[in-house]
């Protein structure tokens, strides 16, 4: 089975209100915050964009996270190694990574069944 897109950017910063504001001017709207200093934005129907603060001395990272119809059929293609299965998160979701043929780590999320 085929990804089917892209779901979500996941960024991280050091100051969660300045990267929300920063979203929102260019027409995102907050869908909602997670009141400790993370929260998603959604502009029209397109991916979502979560948004995490980090300390400081942790250096920002950005995550492109392609969606998978149903995490039970997915199998891995030719080039595409399976780094971590798919996997429950806290916030609702089964993920799991793979790695592209330039050692690139890319998530992959599926919606629970049920």
């Amino acid at each position: 089975m085929a990804t089917d897109g892209i779901e979500a950017v996941f960024l991280e910063t050091h100051n969660w209100g300045r990267a929300a504001q920063f979203f929102q001017s260019l027409g995102y709207e907050l869908e909602f915050d997670t009141g400790h200093n993370s929260g998603q934005l959604r502009n029209t129907e397109g991916p979502y964009v979560f948004i995490a603060e980090i300390p400081a001395d942790r250096e920002p990272t950005t995550r492109l996270v392609l969606k998978v119809p149903d995490a039970e059929a997915f199998r891995p293609g030719p080039g595409v190694e399976l780094v971590t299965p798919f996997e429950q998160t806290h916030y609702g979701t089964l993920e799991a990574t793979v790695r592209d043929a330039d050692g690139r780590v890319w998530s992959l999320q599926a919606p629970l069944k049920g």
